[in-house]
């Protein structure tokens, strides 16, 4: 007879636990959910009252086997699954499943693995918070009812196998906005003018200020009449102001903004954040780590001032408690912090202590004093115009919470960091030692990362902690939206310097429009968006989408019934499915471009089922049509006349070599040549499919063949032994088999590889 069983969700969680328990515990895993709607048909009882049909997946059928033999030899059952509504309802599937006697069962919860936490859980057992359990019920009726009404729509109007869902498509949405208003920015140029000037009679290691001229300019030449003013002009300090300030810390991490520092400061995408985060939770390292609560317990609050006391000093602690202000914050977990505050760093891999570190830093900073700061304006003027310059600097007074850590920003300033101004006073004399007047662009708003998508959404209301990671990770699966690198553009800046009494022209040389690991929409996420907007307005409407999150905020606190709320939603929805699917027109976001310049050929771009192409050739005019993929980077909305003439050049022949052809062309996986019978890649970023010439086209023919043949150490009738970035190994009917450490490659013979290949199988199939 076990004496206390302890169901968790997950393995690593149960491992730890475990350790805080004697040997009267026995802790196991349900390894998540251990049923969910059913696949077949709609999995929800609409007429019954929107009541889901759950059924056990076949790969849980043994887990729910096990636990319902341990639960029969318990004399009590503790269910510890997560506190907010995804756990409450894994704790209800447990009891509905297993069938636990009520007399016997017990509901516990904690936000940090700790011994204090769980033996304080145990002391307060509860039943399951039935509120809980319908508001995650609901949403995930919801979310089938949307996926499972719509998908079908888009089959049959837009392309087979799509999907959509309720809060992903606005996340789509967003995207696609974005991506439009950087379409429509068109960038306007204007001069920034910067001087340098010198302290008259000042030693010349500290005498100088770098200043900003108070006024734009729009035009060259109103740039180059005021440097000629500047040309004869004295200049004086006409005016100091010195004013105090203070830099508060931020407050303690929430999933959102974790997962926003997490990528700023370390390069993490949302997934992976939440993916180490979990570990170090489960491991007993964190707090949780769904919340939206920048609450820190009184025990945090106590351990985190001890920490900076001794670190720092006691003038560097400032006991806050901040306040949660996302939309709808639902649970009242603690901020995510550190279980033992007292740890600055642990043991795991490197992005685990990389992240821990974060939160660490993160938390004891919310706990520390103000910076002081000292912001100094020095105003100069001149004699001959009403344009000022202004010089601003900056001195740390009282590093506080700096010493530490300061939170990143989305867009970094690209201003230089303030400068420390040497001692003047109003009335000094200056003499320019250099003035600049420098061609500025103004830049379209950005795109999104990750992290400021999820910002943008906890903004708007929509999402929770939980759903965060996976509608980012959804979008993408889906093929809605890639994250993508772009080298950018070189554009060319005018810069009028003005130095020694004489004018220079020079052209500076800027790469615009560089992105990294950016959210850019795909053409079947404009189109499937546009599609929604214009069928189904409410489900990708913001105010919508967010108001249906309070809804559920309400059915978890017990003030909304569940199935009310789902009826008011069902009825006007279902009706516009059916009013659509009614429509016979199919959406294939078609463009005519124009007209071939050599053919005549009408150019049009469209959505085919194998993707986003240009056809010439009109078949209503007996024209048989041809077709060309687009390339990476362009968009049906956008893609130019000139742009799809040019993708029908491809492929083309550059000529031969050694008696056999050489194929220039473009395929699924990027351009490429064929010779031979066998492909090589082009790498994009060095050679342009377009431009490439024969005599190139051998170079890379020929550095390929060298590469294969290192690689090749030796042929043994089919087995190849070869070398590869991990060390050598055995190619064997399309299998790889590692050869043991230690052995000489080249020595090897057919009965030695045939050896280690019936090793590797056999080891296998145990």
């Amino acid at each position: 007879m076990i004496e206390n069983l302890v169901i968790v969700e997950s393995p690593a969680k149960a491992r730890t636990i475990e350790k805080f328990l004697g040997k009267d515990f026995k802790v196991v895993s349900s390894f998540g959910h251990i049923r969910d709607l059913t696949k077949k048909n709609l999995g929800i009882d609409i007429e019954g009252g929107f009541i889901p049909n759950y059924e056990i997946p076949r790969d849980k059928v043994k887990i729910v086997n096990e636990l319902r033999k341990a639960a029969s030899e318990a004399k009590t059952i503790w269910i510890a699954s997560d506190e907010d509504r995804e756990g409450e309802a894994i704790a209800w599937h447990l009891i509905e499943v297993l069938n636990l006697d009520p007399s016997k069962t017990k509901r516990i919860v904690f936000h940090e693995i700790t011994k204090s936490a769980i033996e304080e859980a145990i002391k307060n057992p509860r039943t399951v918070d039935m509120n809980l359990v319908n508001a995650q019920q609901a949403r995930r009726v919801l979310d089938r009812l949307v996926g499972f009404e719509i998908s079908p729509v888009l089959w049959k109007k837009v392309q087979p196998a799509l999907s959509a869902g309720r809060v992903q498509s606005v996340a789509v949405r967003l995207i696609v906005e974005r991506e439009r208003e950087i379409i429509n920015f068109k960038p306007e140029s204007s001069f920034k003018i910067t001087g340098i000037f010198k302290v008259v009679g000042m030693e010349q290691g500290q005498s100088f200020l770098k200043a900003e001229a108070s006024a734009k300019f729009h035009t060259e030449a109103e740039a180059e009449k005021f440097l000629e003013i500047c040309r004869n002009a004295d200049f004086e300090v006409k005016n100091i102001s010195v004013k105090p300030g203070t830099r508060s810390p931020a407050p303690p991490f929430t999933t959102s903004t974790l997962q926003q520092e997490a990528y700023r400061k370390l390069g993490f995408s949302v997934s992976r954040t939440m993916a180490i985060a979990q570990k170090l939770y489960e491991e007993g390292k964190i707090t949780y780590m769904r919340t939206d609560s920048t609450n820190l317990s009184k025990f945090a609050l106590i351990k985190i001032k001890e920490v900076i006391t001794e670190k720092f000093g006691e003038k560097y602690t400032r006991t806050r408690q901040y306040r949660t202000t996302s939309k709808g914050a639902q649970e009242a977990h603690e901020a995510i912090r550190p279980s033992y505050p007292e740890k600055s760093s642990i043991t795991g891999t490197q992005a685990e202590k990389n992240l821990y570190e974060l939160i660490w830093k993160r938390s004891v900073a919310s706990q520390m004093a103000d910076a002081l700061i000292e912001k100094t304006n020095v105003t100069i003027g001149m004699n001959n115009s009403t344009v000022t310059f202004t010089s601003t600097g900056e001195v740390i007074l009282f590093d506080g919470f700096l010493k530490l850590y300061s939170e990143s920003a989305d867009l970094e300033p690209q201003d230089d960091e303030k400068a420390i101004l040497p001692p003047v006073k109003a009335g000094m004399k200056l003499q320019y030692d250099k003035i600049t007047a420098h061609e500025k662009y103004t830049n379209p708003p950005p795109r999104y990362t990750e992290a400021s998508l999820v910002k943008k959404l906890e903004e708007l209301g929509i999402g929770r902690p939980s759903t965060y990671a996976p509608i980012i990770s959804t979008i993408q699966q889906r093929g809605y939206v890639a994250r993508e690198d772009r080298p950018g553009e070189k554009r060319n800046l005018r810069i009028i310097e003005l130095a020694g009494g004489k004018l220079s022209r020079f052209i500076k040389t800027e790469t615009a429009g560089k992105e990294k690991a950016k959210l850019f929409p795909k053409d079947i996420g404009i189109i499937v968006n546009d599609f929604l907007l214009d069928n189904f307005s409410e489900i990708v409407d913001y105010n919508f989408t967010a108001g249906v999150e309070e809804q559920f905020d309400h059915i978890a606190a017990g003030e909304l019934e569940c199935n009310k709320m789902l009826a008011s939603f069902y009825s006007p929805f279902h009706k516009t499915v059916e009013k659509t699917l009614e429509k016979k027109a199919r959406t294939t976001g078609a463009r005519i471009l124009g007209k071939h310049p050599v053919t005549g050929e009408t150019i049009m771009v469209k959505m085919s089922r194998y993707g986003p192409v240009v056809q010439a050739g009109d078949p209503g005019k007996n024209e048989k049509p041809s077709f060309a993929s687009l390339q990476k980077g362009q968009l049906i909305e956008t893609i130019t006349l000139e742009d799809a003439v040019k993708l029908f050049s491809l492929p083309r022949s550059l000529g031969t070599f050694e008696g056999e052809e050489i194929i220039v062309g473009a395929g699924r996986f990027g351009p490429y040549l064929k010779y031979r019978n066998k492909f090589y890649s082009i790498n994009k970023n060095n050679d342009d499919p377009y431009l490439i010439n024969l005599e190139r086209a051998i170079e890379i023919i020929k550095e390929k063949n060298d590469t294969d043949k290192k690689k090749v150490i030796k042929e043994i009738g089919e087995i190849k032994i070869l070398n590869g970035r991990y060390g050598p190994y055995i190619s064997y009917q399309g299998e790889n088999y590692k050869i043991p450490k230690g052995t000489n490659p080249e020595s090897l013979s057919e009965d030695d590889c045939l050896k280690i290949i019936e090793n590797k199988s056999k080891k296998n199939q145990k």
